[in-house]
Order: structure tokens, then C-alpha cells, then sequence
């Protein structure tokens, strides 16, 4: 069979991968820690679960306006103007099978071929994927562990060229953990205001941080007419099954990607619409984000504080999300390497560094989102590993 050229444009994620690589040791018997998947080891809160049989007993089993049941549009409108500070229209947002669906749609509506986006390096390899995927060229700038993983906005400013069209932030970040300072959003947003871009704000982790978040790049004067959120229920309420994501932009824009939905997934299924509801308003739904929240603090302040005490590791403290990206350079081994050896050899499943990005490499990612038990055996198995392969570099 021939395929289309585009096809080897695209790329895919590690996480996966080494997932089934994992679950195939695991059936020759051998141990393995989990931590290279991004999903909560959580159930979805009940009353959601509810919520979607109710919705299905009372007939949401048919489909929806491509863009959204109105009143899901309307809810998810008030979270996101409560968040922000800054009225958003029902009008202005779009509901989608997963997530990605809003990176995929913003990029074939707005960027031409040969144009070029910026995009976090290391940062979501589905960032880099579907750019290169639609032909337009990825400019990647660099987060650098010296600045918390921030962006140095001088080098950023001095990747923009007249064929740049998109910047595209994820803040808290996938995989460090890292957030975009005030500052940095707030130089930013002139940026893009004077060479005319626009931004593409992944805002995925957004609830599950350990302080309080500076504003959003789109509550800034100019900014709501060329940001485009990226959001959605997977992280925040556990629902990475449920498959429902959403967008928020201007309204031109929702409705073009309404005509793409129509020719793609036709519309999110209604009574997990119906659902989030539930999810964006109920006290009973933020007690157990609360609750969660809580529990990822305590394993990344066990896990941090394990990995520090390795020679040859260091690792940063997240300001949010559930991975931690130590430094493993300390052990002269590659991040290839290290997550190779440490799935191989010490049962522990981590993802390279340089799978999101040149800038990855010298770091491992590891999804503290098993219970503290499997955390302090991970950290266990490492400390071994690294001890045991690599003495001399470390010593």
C-alpha cells in the first residue's frame, strides 16, 4: 500500500509505546512501577458518572450540534469567564472528542503550509506532530531548567520571523511541571500583539497546580481576539476516557471549527456533554478535585525529595501537574538510555527526556500518579539502578 507523503510528517506518543512495552514484561512475570502514563489513577467522582446515566436514561444517546449542546457551550463559558476574569460567550466554544482535536483544528484553520509556529521545547510531542503534519515548519524555543522551566522571551522574540503565525504555550507544563511566570505572560502577550500572532494556550493542567496560577494569557487587553484555550474534563475530573475536551476562542473561529467537526467526528457524544455539566458546577465535583490535588502534592513532594537523594539526580520541585522531569545527566547515561535500562532491567516504566524534544535530553519523565507505596518502590528501584550502573560517574 503507498501512503500519502504526509504521513511520515507525523509523529506519535512515547507514553503508549513504552507502556505496551511494559504490559509485555509484565506477562513474562516481572515487576513494573507504572509512571509513564498521564492519567489519574483516580475513578471519575460519582455524581458524574451519575449524571451521564441519567442523561442516557433520559434519551442524550443521539447526536448534538457539532459544536455542543447549548447549554454544556453556556457552562463551560461561566468556568472559563470565572477563571479568567473576562466575559466568553457561549459562541466562543467548542466541544470535541479529546482535546487534541482543538491543536488539530486551530492549526488547519490558521496556519498556511510553510508558515511557522512556535512551540515548548521540551514540550507535548503532539505539539510538534501535527505541525509538521499540516506542513507548516516548528520553531522550537527552549525551557530551560536554570529558569524553572520558563521561556527566555529575548529568545523567543528572536525566533519570530514574518512567516511566524502561532505560539503555542502549555502552562502548567507536559512534562516538567513548570509554570509561566506573570512576567512571562505578560511580555508575551505584547509580543504577540505587535507582530500580530496568535496564541495557542494549552491549559489542560490548569486545576491541578500547588499555588495559585498567574492570570491567563487571555484575561490581558487584545489578548481574548487571537488566543485559542485548549482545555478539557481528563485531567481535572479523571475522565481521560470520557474523551471530552474543549475550546475556547473567538467566535469566527468556533464556528470554522464547527464546519471541521461536521466533516471529522460529526460531535462529542451528548451525555458525556451532559456530564460536564454536572462536573463544572457541583461542590460535590470540586471537593474530589480538591481531594485529588491534595493527594499529587504529597506524592510529588515524595517523589522530588527521593529523587534529590539520588548521586547523580536532581530534581526540581513542580509548581503543578503530576510529573516530575529530574536531571539524570549526573549519571552519564542518556535519557534514551536511562528509561531503556529502567524499564529493562529495574521495572520501572519512565519516559526519555528527548521523546518531547531536543531539550528533553539529559531528563526522564516520571507521571507521579500512582498511590505513594508504588512512588517510594520506584524511587527505590532507581536509586539501585543508578548505583549499580553508573558508580563511577556519580561517586
Amino acid at each position: 500500500m503507498r501512503f500519502a507523503n504526509r504521513m511520515a510528517r507525523l509523529g506519535t506518543e512515547s507514553a503508549f509505546e513504552v507502556l505496551a512495552q511494559a504490559r509485555r514484561l509484565e506477562a513474562t512475570g516481572k515487576s513494573v512501577v507504572h509512571l509513564e502514563i498521564g492519567e489519574p489513577d483516580f475513578d471519575t467522582p460519582g455524581n458524574i458518572i451519575e449524571a451521564a446515566y441519567s442523561a442516557m436514561r433520559q434519551g442524550a444517546t443521539h447526536y448534538t450540534p457539532a459544536a455542543g449542546i447549548p447549554e454544556v457551550r453556556e457552562a463551560i463559558a461561566a468556568a472559563m469567564a470565572k477563571r479568567g476574569g473576562v466575559p466568553i460567550g457561549a459562541e466562543q466554544v467548542v466541544v470535541v472528542p479529546g482535546s487534541k482535536n482543538i491543536l488539530h483544528f486551530a492549526l488547519l484553520s490558521l496556519v498556511e503550509a510553510g508558515e511557522e509556529v512556535i512551540l515548548p521545547d521540551p514540550g507535548y510531542p503532539v505539539y510538534r506532530s501535527l505541525t509538521d503534519f499540516i506542513g507548516a515548519v516548528a520553531r522550537p524555543i527552549r525551557l530551560r531548567e536554570d529558569r524553572g522551566f520558563g521561556m527566555d522571551l529575548d529568545e523567543l522574540e528572536s525566533l519570530i520571523s514574518p512567516k511566524t503565525r502561532m505560539v503555542i504555550i502549555n502552562s502548567p507544563q507536559n512534562p516538567t511541571g513548570g509554570v509561566l511566570s506573570e512576567a512571562d505572560l505578560d511580555r508575551l502577550a505584547e509580543l504577540a500583539i505587535e507582530h500580530d500572532l496568535i496564541v495557542l494556550s494549552d491549559e489542560i493542567y490548569s486545576r491541578i497546580c500547588f499555588s495559585d496560577l498567574p492570570a491567563p494569557i487571555w484575561s490581558r487587553p487584545g489578548m481574548a481576539e487571537r488566543t485559542i484555550v485548549l482545555d478539557g474534563l481528563s485531567k481535572t475530573y479523571a475522565m481521560c476516557g470520557w474523551r471530552l475536551g474543549f475550546g475556547v476562542m473567538p467566535a469566527p473561529l468556533a464556528q470554522r471549527m464547527e464546519t471541521l467537526l461536521i466533516n471529522t467526528s460529526s460531535c462529542a457524544a451528548a451525555f458525556t456533554q451532559l456530564a460536564a455539566i454536572e462536573a463544572l458546577g457541583s461542590p460535590t465535583s470540586e471537593l474530589a478535585v480538591t481531594t485529588m490535588v491534595a493527594e499529587f502534592r504529597r506524592r510529588r513532594d515524595a517523589i522530588v525529595e527521593g529523587l534529590n537523594s539520588i548521586p547523580g539526580v536532581r530534581c526540581l520541585l513542580p509548581q503543578a501537574s503530576f510529573y516530575a522531569f529530574p536531571n539524570i545527566t549526573g549519571t552519564g547515561l542518556s535519557s534514551r538510555e536511562m528509561a531503556s535500562r529502567l524499564l529493562q532491567e529495574a521495572g520501572v516504566a519512565a519516559l526519555a527526556g528527548e521523546a518531547f524534544g531536543e531539550a528533553g535530553e539529559g531528563f526522564i519523565r516520571l507521571a507521579y500518579t500512582k498511590g505513594l507505596p508504588d512512588i517510594e518502590e520506584a524511587v527505590r528501584r532507581i536509586a539501585a539502578f543508578v548505583a549499580a550502573a553508573a558508580p563511577a560517574r556519580v561517586g
